[in-house]
């Protein structure tokens, strides 16, 4: 296991950061340790799978975690308004970062492959873990 440390500045799509980082270094299989940091905008898509919400403030981010495999990501997030409520879901693109996002990532791909794979029972590209020997 590997531990990388980023840092994303304002503009920048955290989702698409989070990928470009592990695809410019390389990184088949992974995961989001922590990320403290702010959003100006955010894109989030709710449990429902379909409905997809934007929000147009200043939040803080108070959660984000996620699995990455070779063939694509999953994250959520908890986002803080100005006035302490608490939103979150599953990350879509389009989340831009304020004033920054720190962001502590592992690499797995010495231990495990990632891929995603469709599930019929749930109807996505679901997580499938192989262990490597």
């Amino acid at each position: 296991m590997k531990h990388h440390v980023l840092r994303l500045t304002r503009g920048t799509d955290l989702r698409k950061g989070i990928e470009d980082y592990y695809s410019n270094n390389n990184i088949k299989a992974g995961g989001i340790v922590t990320c403290v940091g702010s959003l100006y905008h955010a894109s989030i898509r709710l449990a429902d799978g379909e409905t997809v919400n934007q929000y147009d403030a200043r939040y803080e981010i108070v959660s984000l975690t996620g699995t990455l495999s070779s063939n694509g990501s999953h994250f959520h997030i908890s986002i803080a308004s100005e006035d302490g409520s608490v939103i979150g879901g599953h990350v879509s693109y389009g989340c831009l970062v304020n004033t920054t996002a720190e962001i502590i990532l592992v690499s797995l791909d010495d231990e495990y492959e990632l891929t995603r794979e469709f599930d019929e029972t749930t109807g996505y590209n679901e997580l499938v873990i192989r262990q490597k020997v």
